[in-house]
């Protein structure tokens, strides 16, 4: 079959790591090509894995979203494209487990976009689709011969079913409309320029730092890497010898544990592995191994050029010349990255780039610059945040505007009743938010045994409100801090009090004493059906103010009798700057949003005495008394802040964070 002879080549995703590879390859070697390359620089995209190639005439550069349209159609048209090479995507893993609608809009509704744009401009005579060895699914450990092209698809998570989802319509617009379209699936990809939310880059950037490496689950799980500019020549392959209407495996045969990877990389930093690696919780569902068979692609003139040995050698001494690359990476360096992939957080281009222009498709192509971006509003590398905050007259909510003003974070406080949805829409049009930040809510006037006697106005507000805005926020791509309450537990035959095991994130509420907690645990339950909602159960807040009457212990001071229970609790001075951070992290879920570990009346009033007043005195009663005196029942549980404590090492237990945070800045005061 006669070698393929392309024009003008359409390469989406090209300022991400693989396909940035492919651009500078055929740039460098097909002068005669003209490469357009499209990407909305996203999180994982960097402008600068494209500097090989923006000097040269051939090259162009577009910022735009495969989802437009209009700009596809666009450009399509005026460049006269008569290739596409399909990489952009959504393509790490954890992230599909939390936010799994955007790799649907991405993976395969932008996908679609550009299969209709080919249909409708009739030009196109190349459609090459770059697809996932995952889409296979987990391969059996004892197998000897690995999935071949012909092998059914069974995607096991998200990102994959998302992959296997656009390469079915791939194959229905090849069928059904003639497009002359090829698919690939690769192996992992490894080298230079790759954003450290993956493996080996991850491992590499932790070992510089001398931070631990992390490793899902027992490390036993087997992946095949190829290294980068092997992976950039296969595509060139497939371009110039492809068949149309197939598939091509791009992968290897030599295998590894990724226990083993961490080891090799330990190797090459001479540190002892044993002491460096730290096994972490697993994801969700984590394919044991995946194999391929590549004979096809070796059949049309493909083969791994570099050794395993060689490939991570120069891999890690890219990262040891090029540290701050990706500038501040500490969210992907997490066990779990979750980065930011709602509207609005794209990664912003450099101060270099502020001469670029965007093109509309009324402008005079001839006068056309090769470098085509919209001038950015601002030459900052961190993402936009601007926080919305619901909660202004409460306590947490006022806080939380006085941390925003300490960080220097934009915010504004949401004006729209919760229930009220069209206010809430117009509040996130008006704002513009990165971020929305619920702290409102009924407690109670002055405790929550008002909720008893006020249920229409404690669900609307909890209820109805939390829902409202967790569907607003949904439907605008945005992610809801809502703080709620772990007043929903109490101890029981499995939790006992005083045992230290406390309730955690997946137990089911069993404290239904208080209308209150009713319907906290209602609406916390429903909530785990939107995927951009994080959870925080908060329990008997605390701050250094101790003049304010909704402080735990400004409260417990000013009682004639307290009970003396051990419970979780909240220090809000150590805790909402976390939450903040958390929000930065695009932490989703429940979490218990405690200190560690639990503390007694008793224990925090001898504590009171020992550090502000000498002479203070309490009488302690027990429940049975309390309960004559109360119309609702309290809760009184430990919560397990194992999840907390794991994302943020340096949490302090609740007995320490007390000293640190309330007790030791007010003896200061008080001594002065």
């Amino acid at each position: 079959m006669a070698a393929y002879k392309p024009k003008n080549i359409l390469i989406t995703g090209a300022a991400g790591f693989i396909a940035s590879h492919v651009a500078n390859r055929l740039v460098r070697n097909y002068p005669e090509y003209k490469i357009v390359v499209l990407d909305k620089l996203d999180y994982c995209s960097n402008l600068k894995n494209l500097n090989p190639s923006r000097s040269s005439p051939n090259f162009k550069f577009v910022k735009g979203d495969i989802g437009s349209a209009d700009l596809v159609n666009y450009l399509l048209i005026t460049e006269s494209i008569d290739t596409i090479m399909h990489f952009a995507a959504q393509t790490h893993v954890d992230n599909s487990f939390g936010n799994s609608f955007e790799f649907t809009k991405n993976n395969i509704y932008g996908t679609h976009v550009l299969l209709e744009a080919c249909k409708v401009t009739g030009q196109i005579r190349r459609f090459i689709h770059v697809s996932t060895d995952e889409v296979y699914g987990e391969t059996d450990e004892d197998a000897v011969v690995g999935n071949h092209e012909a092998s059914q698809l069974l995607p096991t998570n998200p990102y994959s079913a998302t992959k296997a989802g656009a390469e079915m319509l791939v194959m229905a617009y090849g069928r059904s409309y003639g497009l002359p379209v090829i698919t690939t699936r690769g192996n992992n990809v490894y080298g230079p320029n790759q954003f450290p939310e993956k493996l080996i880059p991850k491992f590499i950037l932790l070992a510089m730092r001398g931070h631990p490496l992390p490793i899902h689950g027992d490390g036993s799980n087997v992946r095949s890497y190829l290294y980068c500019e092997d992976v950039a020549e296969a595509f060139e392959v497939v371009l110039h010898r492809g068949e149309v209407g197939h598939v091509y495996n791009i992968g290897t045969k030599k295998e590894r544990r990724v226990i083993d990877v961490a080891k090799d990389v330990c190797k090459l930093f001479s540190l002892e592995a044993d002491r460096v690696i730290e096994f972490v919780e697993n994801r969700p569902f984590n394919d044991q191994r995946y194999f391929l068979d590549d004979q096809k692609l070796k059949n049309i003139g493909w083969s791994e050029r570099t050794t395993w040995e060689e490939g991570l050698k120069k891999t890690m001494e890219w990262y040891m010349s090029n540290p701050d690359w990706w500038g501040d990476v500490a969210g992907a360096l997490l066990p779990h990255p979750r980065m930011l992939m709602m509207p609005g957080i794209e990664r912003h281009v450099d101060g270099a780039e502020e001469t670029m222009v965007m093109v509309s498709p009324s402008a005079n192509t001839n006068s056309q610059r090769r470098m085509v971006v919209p001038t950015p509003r601002t030459s900052s590398k961190k993402p936009h945040l601007k926080f919305l905050v619901y909660g202004k007259t409460g306590w947490i909510g006022g806080l939380l505007g006085m941390i925003c003003e300490k960080q220097g974070i934009p915010y504004e406080y949401g004006r729209g009743r919760l229930e009220e949805r069209s206010q809430l829409i117009l509040d996130i049009q008006n704002v513009k938010p990165s971020h929305v930040f619920n702290a409102a809510g009924v407690t109670g006037r002055p405790n929550v045994d008002w909720c008893e006697s006020h249920k229409q106005e404690t669900i609307r507000t909890n209820v109805v409100g939390t829902l409202t805005l967790a569907d607003v926020c949904r439907e605008h791509g945005l992610l809801l801090m809502n703080y709620a309450t772990g007043c929903i537990f109490e101890y029981d035959a499995e939790h006992l009090e005083g045992s230290g095991i406390g309730f955690k994130e997946e137990d089911k509420p069993n404290f239904t004493g208080s209308f209150y907690s009713k319907t906290k645990a209602m609406v916390e339950e429903l909530l785990k059906e939107y995927e951009n909602v994080c959870t925080l159960r908060v329990r008997m807040p605390i701050s250094s103010d101790l003049s304010n009457p909704r402080n735990f212990i400004t409260k417990i001071t000013r009682y004639n009798k307290v009970v003396n229970i051990p419970n979780s609790m909240t220090v809000l001075d150590e805790l909402l700057p976390i939450s903040i951070e958390m929000a930065k992290r695009n932490c989703r879920g429940i979490w218990n949003f405690t200190n560690p570990g639990a503390v007694s009346h008793n224990e925090i009033l001898e504590m009171y005495k020992s550090y502000i007043d000498p002479s203070f005195k309490w009488v302690n009663f027990t429940l049975e008394e309390q309960a004559k005196v109360i119309v609702a029942p309290r809760s009184n549980n430990e919560m397990d802040a194992t999840k907390l404590k794991r994302e943020f090492p340096e949490l302090l237990s609740i007995k320490d964070s007390l000293v640190k945070y309330v007790f030791e800045p007010n003896k200061k005061v008080l001594s002065n």
